[in-house]
């Protein structure tokens, strides 16, 4: 699935933290928002936590606190910044301590972190304030680790949603559907080269985590109106759209399996 829809595009791939609307559209939903979407490898949990030199954890834009609650449970302190205001409001009330605000213009106040993460987020964060941000707040030997999930649906209902998507969505590419993998390989390299600009890391690595994820048709209609392509969608298009999605997914018996790549970028404090 694109990433940004073809009216909210930023000029160039590595300025996706302009787009601030979609960035804080995220929260017009944010308990279904926090029940759909994916979690993460517990793999990549543990693997970030034993690279890193303790358990105190910053969460940049921490949503409602999907990647947050699985660290907590790893048994990290997690601290969590996020711009919108109704999703800190929903990770509060989930138990995460949340400081409202963007991670760029956020104050550590002194505090320092043994590792700051970033699930689902660092695309809307800019890549060399960011990792200059994370420095700062992070003690030597510290870890910086952003990651994403990458959806690849089987090939049949990828073409069934560009159709539906080209026909009831002015300005959706003409000819294709962005391969899901390819577009977040493009944010990994976003993020190493704001990494490698800001300094005061070492290389940045890359860690993937393969697994195939089965969705039912309800499960995956659920979910589809957190995604960024349709948070501000008018509700008689987004009806429309799910409509026919739902009818795609019928076809191919109910549902489907699909391959979820999480790709992580990450490199130590220097």
């Amino acid at each position: 699935m694109p990433t940004l829809p073809p009216g909210d595009r930023p000029d160039s791939p590595a300025d996706t933290h302009k787009a601030r609307q979609m960035a804080e559209s995220f929260g017009v939903d944010a308990a279904r928002y926090d029940r759909t979407r994916p979690r993460y490898p517990d793999a990549m949990v543990q693997r970030i936590m034993a690279a890193s030199p303790g358990r105190s954890v910053l969460d940049v834009g921490c949503g409602t606190g999907i990647a947050a609650r699985q660290f907590q449970a790893a048994g990290c302190t997690v601290l969590g910044v996020e711009p919108d205001s109704r999703m800190a409001d929903f990770a509060g009330r989930r138990g995460l301590e949340v400081e409202v605000g963007t991670f760029e213009n956020w104050k550590p106040a002194g505090r320092t972190f043994d590792a700051v993460v970033a699930g689902q987020t660092w695309h809307w964060v800019d890549p060399v304030a960011g990792a200059a941000q994370a420095a700062r707040a992070l003690r030597p030997g510290g870890r910086l680790a952003v990651f994403w999930n990458a959806d690849e649906p089987p090939a049949e209902l990828t073409d069934a949603l560009a159709t539906v998507y080209r026909r009831l969505m002015p300005g959706f590419p003409a000819t294709g559907m962005p391969s899901p993998v390819d577009a977040y390989s493009s944010m990994c390299d976003k993020a190493a080269e704001g990494i490698d600009t800001a300094g005061g890391f070492t290389a940045p690595e890359r860690w993937t985590f393969d697994a195939d994820c089965h969705y039912t048709c309800a499960e995956y209609l659920d979910m589809m109106p957190t995604q960024g392509l349709f948070t501000r969608l008018p509700a008689p298009v987004l009806a429309e759209i799910l409509a026919e999605v739902g009818a795609a997914i019928d076809e191919l018996g109910g549902g489907f399996t699909l391959r979820r790549r999480t790709v992580v970028v990450t490199a130590t404090r220097a």
